[in-house]
C-alpha cells in the first residue's frame, strides 16, 4: 500500500481515495485541527457540506474500538468502513458432508463412514494406478518385441516329401544357410557306429537327430564360417572347401581345422511328411 500527502489541485477530478480499516487506535498522517463536536455517526460517503474545499486535504482518524478507523479524501467521495464488518463468509455448506454440516454437532459419530469412503478412494486409486502402470509398461515391453514380419520369418516349414532319400536340400533360414538330409538305411548304420573318441566333438548320433532318416543341420561351418558342400568330402557328409574340413553324415567334424560339429536347431515333426524349424 502506497501513502501520497500533496495538493492534487488540477488532478482533483481524477483522484478517488479508498478507505481501509485497521485494529488498533490510528494517528493521522498529516497534523490536522480535530473536528469540533461530536463525531458524525458511520456512514458510507461524507455529506456533500462536511467536503473540503478544492484542492485542500483532510484525514479524520478515530480509534477503531469506538467507530471508524480512518477516512481518508483526496477532493473526491471516500468511504467509511468498520473493521471486518462488510466482509460476507462464504458458505461451504454445499460442499460439506452432511454428516458434518453442523458446526455444533460432533463429528465422532461418523467418522467410521468417513474413514470408510476415504479408504475406498483411496484404495480403488491405488487398484486404477498399478492397473495403468501394469498397462503402460506392458506396452512399453511389448513394441520392443519382433514384430509380427520378423516372428514369420523366425520359423521355416519343409516339406519333406519333396526330398528324394539319399540327397540334401538347402533353404534359407534366418539368413543362413538350412540343410536338410534325407539319409539311406547305410548312412544311419554307419552314423550310428562311430565311436565317440574317434570324434573331436563327441556326440552320438541318436543325440543329433529325432528321426534317424532326418538330419537338420545349419550349413555354416565351425571355422571360419563357411557353406560347405553337401555329399562331399572323405565321410560322404559336408565339405568346406575353403580350410578342408570334413563332416559327416551326421553333421560331426571328422577332420580339418573345423573345431565343433555343424550346428542343430530347434525343429519338430508335426506329420510325417512336414518339418518346422524354429
Amino acid at each position: 500500500m502506497m501513502s501520497v500527502a500533496a495538493r492534487s489541485r488540477a488532478l482533483a477530478p481524477y483522484l478517488q481515495a479508498a478507505s481501509w480499516t485497521v485494529s488498533g487506535a490510528l494517528r493521522p498522517l498529516i497534523p490536522a485541527r480535530p473536528a469540533l463536536g461530536p463525531a458524525p455517526p458511520p456512514a458510507l460517503a461524507a455529506p456533500v457540506s462536511e467536503r473540503a474545499p478544492p484542492g485542500q486535504e483532510r484525514l479524520r482518524a478515530r480509534s477503531a474500538r469506538r467507530g471508524p478507523a480512518v477516512s481518508a479524501r483526496l477532493n473526491a467521495p471516500a468511504g467509511v468502513r468498520f473493521a471486518h464488518t462488510d466482509i460476507k463468509v462464504p458458505d461451504f455448506s454445499d460442499y460439506r458432508r452432511h454428516e458434518v454440516v453442523d458446526p455444533k454437532k460432533s463429528s465422532q459419530e461418523s467418522s467410521d463412514s468417513r474413514k470408510a469412503f476415504s479408504y475406498l478412494i483411496t484404495g480403488s486409486t491405488a487398484v486404477v494406478g498399478v492397473y495403468a502402470a501394469k498397462t503402460i509398461v506392458s506396452q512399453f515391453v511389448s513394441s520392443m518385441s519382433a514384430s509380427a514380419d520378423v516372428l514369420a520369418l523366425s520359423k521355416i516349414e519343409v516339406k519333406l516329401s519333396d526330398i528324394p532319400e539319399g540327397k540334401n536340400m538347402t533353404f534359407k533360414w534366418r539368413g543362413k544357410p538350412l540343410f536338410v538330409r534325407h539319409r539311406t538305411e547305410k548312412e544311419i548304420a554307419t552314423e550310428a557306429a562311430v565311436e565317440l573318441s574317434e570324434l573331436r566333438d563327441p556326440q552320438h548320433d541318436k543325440d543329433r537327430v529325432l528321426n534317424p532318416s532326418w538330419v537338420i543341420v545349419i550349413g555354416v561351418c565351425t571355422h571360419l564360417g563357411c557353406v560347405p558342400i553337401a555329399n562331399a568330402g572323405d565321410y560322404g557328409g559336408y565339405y568346406c572347401p575353403c580350410h578342408g574340413s570334413h563332416y559327416d553324415a551326421s553333421g560331426r567334424i571328422r577332420k580339418g581345422p573345423a573345431p565343433l560339429n555343424l550346428e542343430v536347431p530347434y525343429y519338430e515333426f508335426p506329420d510325417d511328411e512336414t518339418v518346422i524349424v524354429g
